[in-house]
């Protein structure tokens, strides 16, 4: 199992532990991914997952930059008309992950952008 792997699956087995539903895990099209597609009661939900091992270089949240939001909700286009999905809500959230030492910290940020 790659790095990315192993942390999105942390990170999904955090989310489901809180409630959420996972839906679908790397959704792909030639525009983008999204690591996770979740749901949340009657909102649907893309997660997207950022994990650094040292902050040396700023926070995992950091690093979804306005273009990666871009992506990320054109991505989420594609998903929405392929699936033909109803949903009361729509919500972009980050799971940012850090492990210092063996200890593995979340910060999870609900409607992290619209």
């Amino acid at each position: 199992m790659s790095k990315g792997a192993y942390y999105e699956e942390a990170a999904c087995q955090y989310l489901t532990a809180r409630g959420l539903v996972l839906l679908e895990r790397n959704y792909r099209t030639q525009g983008g991914e999204i690591d996770l597609v979740m749901r949340d009661g009657a909102t649907l939900v893309f997660v997207e997952v950022k994990f650094r091992s040292t902050l040396t270089y700023g926070h995992p949240l950091e690093a979804v930059s306005p273009v990666k939001q871009r992506r990320l909700k054109r991505t989420a286009l594609f998903y929405l008309a392929q699936t033909n999905c109803c949903y009361d809500a729509v919500r972009f959230d980050v799971l940012g992950i850090t492990k210092m030492g063996q200890t593995m910290k979340f910060l999870w940020v609900k409607g992290a952008f619209e």
